[in-house]
């Protein structure tokens, strides 16, 4: 993880530089109009400092700089949308735990993981400060439980892309739930989810969440014809749908005469 000192030192470098590029950060400029004087970057307009961030292009120092002085952190905390943890490799469910109450604003959140790390606490934090969440990725959570789902429910219902695949333990009456309050989703990717993905859920879906356009139900080998035929009524957008390893699907029910006729 990025320490704080190396960010101040990079930041140290990148004033001074910038500062003898502008002549030596002079009060007057060559035209003889005043221009302002900087003592150190914390003072750097807030408009440069977003551009600044958004050209570095690494999240690491996002999260790093919100924690600078009180003017950063609220300067990022409105201008970031878009936040990526996956390059976390230890802790990250306390770092998602510290940082949600600065970032407000988030539109796409990803918090994929190559081991599991996140737990329910860090969600409801999440859920709890970002109203405005549209796109979550929490692939890979195995330690997640219901608490999540019922959490992002109540918090973010504006969500439109969900992805949970490799989430075991959620169960189906937790994705009932969700589907009732984020009726908004256009993207759920549920591979995995032999738990949380039944005929009862799918129903649900149906009913709840009309915009649906994709669907990824692999290895879900709880779901039968009477599920995916209830998509077929319920979500006329939907173009994409993954049955891979959905065991109990026959061909009874003319999956391509449903979603593609």
């Amino acid at each position: 993880m990025v320490s704080a000192r190396s960010v101040d030192r990079q930041l140290d470098t990148c004033f001074s530089n910038l500062m003898v590029s502008s002549g030596g950060g002079r009060g007057q400029a060559e035209t003889g109009g005043a221009m302002p004087m900087l003592s150190g970057w914390k003072d750097l307009p807030m408009e440069l400092l977003m551009r600044i961030i958004s050209v570095a292009g690494d999240d690491r120092i996002v999260v790093v700089a919100s924690g600078v002085c009180t003017g950063w952190r609220d300067a990022l905390g409105w201008g970031v949308t878009n936040l990526s943890l996956s390059w976390c490799q230890q802790n990250m469910n306390n770092l998602t735990i510290s940082f949600a109450h600065k970032f407000t604003k988030l539109q796409v959140l990803t918090l994929r993981q190559i081991k599991p790390q996140l737990e329910d606490s860090a969600v409801e934090a999440v859920a709890n400060y970002c109203y405005d969440l549209r796109e979550l990725d929490l692939s890979r959570s195995f330690r997640l439980s219901d608490r999540s789902l019922y959490a992002l429910a109540n918090g973010c219902p504006r969500l439109t892309k969900l992805n949970i695949s490799g989430c075991s333990s959620f169960s189906d009456s937790a994705l009932i739930y969700l589907s009732c309050h984020c009726k908004n989703l256009k993207s759920l990717n549920l591979c995995g989810c032999g738990k949380a993905a039944t005929d009862e859920s799918l129903q649900a879906i149906a009913q709840n969440c009309g915009h649906l356009q994709s669907l990824n139900l692999g290895w879900c080998d709880n779901v039968t014809d009477e599920g995916v035929t209830s998509l077929a009524s319920g979500c006329p957008d939907l173009r994409a749908l993954d049955l891979c390893g959905c065991v109990l699907i026959t061909g009874n029910c003319h999956i391509y005469d449903l979603f593609f006729a």
